[in-house]
Formats: structure tokens, C-alpha cells, sequence
């Protein structure tokens, strides 16, 4: 048997489906889909994968790591055209084969990074897409910090886009959430840019606790009914105690981003809501906020998937790892959180795994020690890395 004219064929490949692994097995693209996947020996013409890993390509929910393309340095803004590309390029040769951008979708007095700048980050996604200079696929998630006076407005000039395909809610004010320990959230704004004195944090939460006082309640109730209005699944951000955890429920969240506490894990994964932890966390071995580790509710069954949030890299990294801290996690079930649960998650069920009928996009790995290499990344049967 040979390859069929316009088919590509990738053979000697240890391919991780959904539910197992076959050590040795080839796959069929054709079309832009998985056209036929089989054990053994492959059709006379297909490309030797050496052996190594074949999964499918990484679904990526929640990364703003855009915003460093962008702005590179303090003050410094970037073509965002080319920050657009730049950023891509880096997504694909992790292995992210579809992406949501994640915007800040809210204005700050005296913010001078990607704040109000959703707009102008959004079109230049459009552009870059239009003259197909992307290599991932790309979607929109709208970062809404719900006590910002101007959240709501922000939403609304954005919020007709078809690429949109999740909106989280969040509320970043200072001693609750991830900051609920302030001096680690003061450590934290002194590590930016050129950092910021303590006089001028003690101003800055000030102002964030009387917008949290003004606008919060009144905005999360407008964020989560445009929402629902424009069928846009939402994400909870944060949770940390048994009231955010009803919040969540009464909002009809689909996805709970990094949540803080074994309780509000516990009280979302029983309210049927999945919960999305940060790959660096998992790599790192701990939060960098000092909250809950995403390896232990790995080990209580309590993750379902996984983001890259601010390293595209350490998307595959920790779920390769999975299997290793957490050894109830077998490699179907780590490659899950990375693939088929984020893709279902947001209703893109064309993708997210190695099945007949599927999507090809495709990634193939070289695991060197505890370092992944990916060395081919096809989307929709068509190489781009």
C-alpha cells in the first residue's frame, strides 16, 4: 500500500489518542483532516517520525503573553502587526496550534502598558489573519476586570467579533483573590517596569478599592449578561472562597481559571464547572503568588486543563510532566488538559484530538530528558514549523 496523491503520512510515531497511546503507528492527513490512523507498518512513503511523540495540536485558553511582543519594554509599543506575528511564531514552535488571545479589555488612569489598547490588538490579529501570516489558529478572550469603571463599555466595542470564544471575570483589587496576601501583591508592582514606591501603591490601592466599591457589582452584572447574550462562554478567575465558588454557579461559568484554595477547587469541580490551572505553575512546582499548587489537585483529580498563561513553552512541558508528579495521570489523560478539554471547553469540537474525521492538526515531539523538543507542527494537514 502507498500514500495516496495529496496525503501526507506520518509514520513511526508513538500516537497519543484520547484514551491510549499506540507505540508504533502511523496517520493519514488528507484535507486538512485526519483521514485514517493505523498500527504497524505504514504505507510505502510516509515520513518517519524517528519515534517519537505525535499528539495533537496544543489548545491554548488564557495567554497574555502578547502583551510582551507588544510592549517589550516600558513604554515602549511595538508595531502590533508585527508583535502579532513574532508572538504566533513563538505559539507554533511550542505546539499551540489553536490560540485565544487573551485582551485587556479595560482603561486605567496613568496605566501606561496594554491597558485600553484591546482595540488596536484585535485588528492587528485580524490583519495578520487576513493575509494569512499566522501559523495557530486564533480566537479572542476578553480579560474583564470587572471594578474598572470602564469594562463594560470596553466589552461592548469588541463584543460582536465572531473570533470571541470565552470572557473571564475578574477583580484583581488588593487582600482578596490572588492577592489576598497584599505584601505579595506590593512585591509584585515593585517588580514592574521600574517598580513603584510605596507611597504610590498606597495611592493605587486606594483607587482600587473605591472602584471595587462604585462599579463591581453593577458591572459583573452587565459583563455576564452580554455574555450570555452573545452565547460567549465565561470564565471565573480566582476563586478562593465558598462565595466566589457561588458567584461562579449563579453566573453560569463553564471554565474557573486558577483557582487559590483545595475548598474552591473542591466546590467548583462539584458544581460541574472545569478547572484551569497555569502550566508554569505545574513546571515551577508552585504558584508564584504563593496560592494553591496545580500538582496538588492534579493529585485530588480536581485539573482538567491547562494554560500557558505567560511562557507558551510550558504548555507541553507540564503536561508531559503530569504523569510524573501526579501518577494517577496516565499520558492520554495529561495530554487531555492540553488538547481535547480546552477544546471542548470553549465548543470548538472539530479539534483537540487524534480521531478519524478530526482536524489535523498535529504536533511531533522529541522528549530530551525532562526537556520536549517539538520539531513538526502541522495545522489543518499543512506543516507551519
Amino acid at each position: 500500500m502507498n500514500a495516496k496523491p495529496n496525503e501526507t503520512v506520518i509514520a513511526n510515531a508513538r500516537i497519543v489518542l484520547a484514551d491510549r497511546v499506540i507505540e508504533q503507528g502511523w496517520i493519514a492527513l488528507a484535507s486538512g483532516k485526519i483521514a485514517e490512523i493505523g498500527e504497524g507498518k505504514a504505507p510505502a512513503g510516509a515520513e518517519d517520525a524517528g519515534g517519537d511523540l505525535v499528539t495533537p495540536g496544543l489548545i491554548e485558553l488564557h495567554t497574555d503573553h502578547l502583551e510582551a511582543h507588544y510592549v517589550p519594554r516600558p513604554k515602549v509599543f511595538w508595531d502590533p502587526i508585527a508583535a502579532v506575528i513574532s508572538y504566533d511564531g513563538q505559539l507554533a514552535t511550542s505546539g499551540i496550534t489553536t490560540v485565544l488571545d487573551s485582551l485587556r479589555v479595560w482603561r486605567e488612569d496613568g496605566a501606561e502598558e496594554v491597558d485600553g489598547r484591546a482595540g488596536i490588538l484585535a485588528k492587528a490579529i485580524t490583519a495578520a489573519r487576513d493575509d494569512n501570516l499566522l501559523r495557530a489558529d486564533h480566537f479572542l478572550h476578553l480579560r474583564c476586570e470587572i471594578p474598572m469603571p470602564s469594562v463594560v463599555e470596553e466589552a461592548k466595542e469588541l463584543i460582536d467579533r465572531p473570533d470571541i470564544r470565552l470572557m473571564s471575570l475578574m477583580d484583581h483589587t488588593p487582600g482578596q483573590r490572588q492577592f489576598r496576601d497584599e505584601v505579595k501583591l506590593r512585591d509584585y508592582y515593585r517588580g514592574k517596569g521600574a517598580g513603584m514606591t510605596d507611597a504610590q501603591l498606597d495611592e493605587l490601592f486606594a483607587k482600587r478599592f473605591a472602584y471595587q466599591q462604585a462599579y463591581a457589582a453593577n458591572n459583573m452584572r452587565e459583563i455576564v449578561a452580554l455574555a450570555h447574550e452573545y452565547r460567549i462562554p465565561l470564565a471565573s478567575h480566582d476563586d478562593t472562597t465558598d462565595e466566589n465558588v457561588a458567584d461562579a454557579v449563579r453566573d453560569r461559568v463553564a471554565v474557573a481559571e486558577f483557582p487559590t484554595t483545595m475548598e474552591a477547587a473542591r466546590g467548583l469541580k462539584d458544581a460541574g464547572i472545569d478547572i484551569l490551572m497555569g502550566a508554569p505553575n505545574v513546571v515551577r512546582g508552585g504558584s508564584h503568588s504563593g496560592n494553591i499548587a496545580a500538582v496538588d489537585l492534579a493529585r485530588e483529580g480536581l485539573l482538567d486543563i491547562l494554560s500557558s498563561d505567560y511562557i507558551p513553552s510550558s504548555l507541553l512541558m507540564a503536561a508531559l510532566q503530569l504523569p510524573v508528579v501526579a501518577p494517577a495521570i496516565d499520558l492520554p489523560s495529561a495530554i487531555r488538559t492540553v488538547t481535547k478539554a480546552p477544546a471542548e471547553a470553549v465548543g470548538l469540537s472539530d479539534r483537540g484530538e487524534i480521531a478519524v474525521g478530526k482536524r489535523a492538526d498535529l504536533i511531533r515531539v522529541h522528549v530530551a530528558g525532562n526537556v520536549p523538543v517539538v520539531r513538526s507542527v502541522w495545522r489543518e494537514g499543512r506543516r507551519v514549523a
